[in-house]
């Protein structure tokens, strides 16, 4: 019997043999030919000079040399697959996925996301935006910012953006209607509303004009909108006046886009949150740091020019 090293080339079809009980299977689930497949566990036994199959009328089962053959193959397949993805798995880019809503999407990351990835070249951020209101985690994701109370999010969240409020339309808008003096104006005019549930966690028109002192019911004028990107859009095409808010509208009201018409409304405890997921890769770390660094890079308004409320109603 030869001692020299077994062609390794004939494991993969020995483990699919032994596996699949049949020469047939093995060569229809390696894309190969029933012959090809016969050829290789013929060598292979010529090779060690024993059966390594008892043929039959039914097919083929492995003979006790055959079975010791085919555990040792199997385990080296398996190793070799796994050793095989984890090697892909280095040469791949790393991926950090944030989830949030559309408007923290929209107006504060992407403008950002250009800036981190001159930072980190290497890492690629995958933003899952929803419109969902839910502020639960299944822990599939490895960031979220998500809008809400402290008592909504795990110890170790932290506030981003204090939720802060301004009544917001285009320029001309502003000029056409006299805006800007008086906040009683604003209820004549059509208001732009973001869709909600019944109970909301952000400030609504109502908040606002009871902040005020005023009272403004709804109008068949108003516009409802079910994203706020669609709500910044309409305001800026001189539909109405919207609620804007901090942290998504700072870059229209530093170009002239949007116009500040009304005084503010802040709740301290409400806003969006950062909530690390559970387990955190080292590019999730990143992420997580360069953004609170943004967030802290932004100036907020003077809080003494701002209305407060504890709670909304």
């Amino acid at each position: 019997m030869s001692e020299r090293p077994l062609d390794l080339g004939w494991m993969r079809v020995f483990e699919a043999v032994g596996r699949l009980g049949s020469l047939t299977a093995a060569a229809r689930a390696l894309g190969l030919s029933q012959p090809a497949v016969s050829y290789v566990v013929r060598e292979l036994e010529t090779q060690l000079g024993t059966p390594l199959l008892l043929r039959g009328h039914r097919g083929s089962t492995l003979s006790p040399a055959g079975e010791v053959l085919h555990r040792a193959s199997a385990a080296a397949v398996a190793e070799i697959d796994g050793a095989a993805r984890a090697v892909r798995r280095l040469s791949r880019r790393p991926v950090v996925r944030l989830f949030t809503d559309y408007g923290f999407a929209s107006f504060w990351m992407m403008p950002r996301v250009a800036a981190f990835r001159q930072v980190r070249p290497e890492t690629d951020v995958h933003i899952i935006a929803s419109t969902s209101a839910d502020p639960g985690l299944d822990g599939a994701e490895d960031v979220a910012v998500l809008f809400g109370a402290r008592r909504d999010f795990p110890p170790e969240s932290v506030q981003l953006v204090e939720e802060r409020i301004w009544p917001v339309c285009s320029p001309a808008f502003a000029a056409r209607h006299g805006l800007g003096g008086d906040p009683a104006r604003i209820g004549n005019l059509p208001l732009l509303h973001l869709e909600s549930t019944p109970h909301p966690r952000w400030f609504g028109w109502s908040d606002w004009f009871a902040a005020m002192g005023l009272a403004r019911g709804p109008a068949a004028s108003d516009l409802s909108l079910n994203t706020y990107g669609l709500v910044v859009q309409a305001a800026m095409a001189d539909q109405g006046v919207a609620l804007g808010w901090a942290g998504l509208i700072d870059g229209a009201l530093a170009d002239g886009t949007l116009v500040a018409v009304g005084p503010p409304l802040a709740r301290g405890e409400t806003g969006y949150w950062l909530v690390p997921g559970p387990s955190l890769s080292d590019p999730a770390r990143d992420l997580i740091d360069w953004i609170l660094r943004e967030a802290q890079a932004v100036s907020p308004p003077d809080p003494a020019l701002t209305p407060t409320r504890e709670k909304a109603s």
